[in-house]
């Protein structure tokens, strides 16, 4: 028997279960992950809550990093391969789980299980947020909220290392700090300034072609004000909750703007660009491009305080979960 958490019900993080869980022999086309490491990623608490909903009941969690235990028939992985994953499906949140192959990538040399499982989930985010859902160019400017985030701080860094200006917003000084560390050019406290004069300020009364929206309902009105005339909002979280239903006129009144909803499982739908988009990030993290900073690390036993503080926004940068 092994350990992973379960949920029965949806709600607070009280409702996370640690039990015990019988890990069968994987059928073909699967394997068998031990665990090392598992990322804690804000989408988790979505479906724990219920915004995102699953059939319960379920395991919990997208992404991990570990080592094949036993395969199946008709796979590419072997016996003591080191690999990570984040579109594998539910139940990252355990000791040991079955997984099927084509969904796994393998971690290169020169990086740990944390790192691994700190960066999949937020790291193919960024890559395809700025690769692919807007192909962001050097000497562009875009507006990234919750810059210090998991996301941002990755985003921040890969939009510099290309030659893109990035605007980040946080919420207090010392985020500000910690987006400026990670390539933010300009950096907005939202907690004591606004948000539209600053980015007015900045690009010259412009405005900025893209802006990336992770938090949801409390920026969403700000962000499309910030897009200069045919600009896309990406609206690709929900932090402070789904944005209120639109009248589409209003993109026509601000500009005949662009919206998109993207997700990284319809960007990554195929392995060739699941492992095409880990390619591109694995060699940015090992190029010195992006740096990975686990700011915190908790037993997976532990989650529901994890939740807790990743809710209350407490964290900064990439947590783990320890089996």
């Amino acid at each position: 028997m092994s350990k992973a958490i379960r949920i029965y019900e949806t709600g607070s993080p009280d409702v996370m279960q640690w039990e015990d869980v019988d890990v069968t022999a994987p059928d073909p086309g699967m394997v068998t992950v031990a665990n090392r490491a598992v990322g804690l990623n804000y989408i988790d608490t979505y479906h724990r809550s219920g915004l995102y909903p699953l059939p319960l009941p379920t395991g919990i969690g997208l992404e991990g990093a570990g080592v094949v235990e036993a395969v199946g028939d008709g796979v590419d992985l072997v016996v003591g391969d080191r690999v990570a994953y984040c579109t594998a499906g539910f139940g990252a949140y355990s000791e040991v789980i079955n997984l099927p192959a084509a969904r796994l990538v393998k971690i290169p040399e020169g990086m740990d299980f944390e790192q691994a499982a700190a960066i999949m989930l937020k790291g193919q985010t960024a890559e395809y947020l700025l690769q692919r859902t807007y192909s962001l160019q050097a000497g562009e400017t875009c507006l990234f909220h919750a810059a210090a985030g998991g996301v941002g701080l990755v985003f921040g860094q890969w939009a510099a290392s290309i030659g893109a200006t990035a605007i980040g917003t946080v919420g207090s000084e010392a985020k500000a700090e910690i987006a400026r560390a990670h390539g933010y050019q300009h950096v907005i406290d939202y907690s004591n300034e606004n948000v539209l004069e600053r980015v007015m300020e900045i690009t010259g009364g412009e405005k900025v072609p893209v802006v990336y929206d992770g938090v949801g309902r409390d920026t969403f009105e700000t962000s499309l004000d910030c897009l200069r005339p045919r600009g896309l909002m990406v609206s690709f979280g929900n932090a402070s909750g789904s944005p209120e239903p639109m009248d589409l006129q209003v993109l026509a009144n601000k500009g005949s703007l662009f919206i998109t909803r993207p997700t990284l499982m319809t960007y990554s739908a195929s392995t060739q660009e699941l492992r095409q988009s880990c390619q591109d990030l694995f060699s940015r993290v090992l190029g010195g491009d992006i740096r990975i900073e686990i700011n915190q690390r908790y037993p997976l036993a532990e989650v529901q305080q994890a939740h807790r503080d990743l809710e209350a926004r407490k964290t900064t940068g990439s947590t783990v979960l320890l089996p």
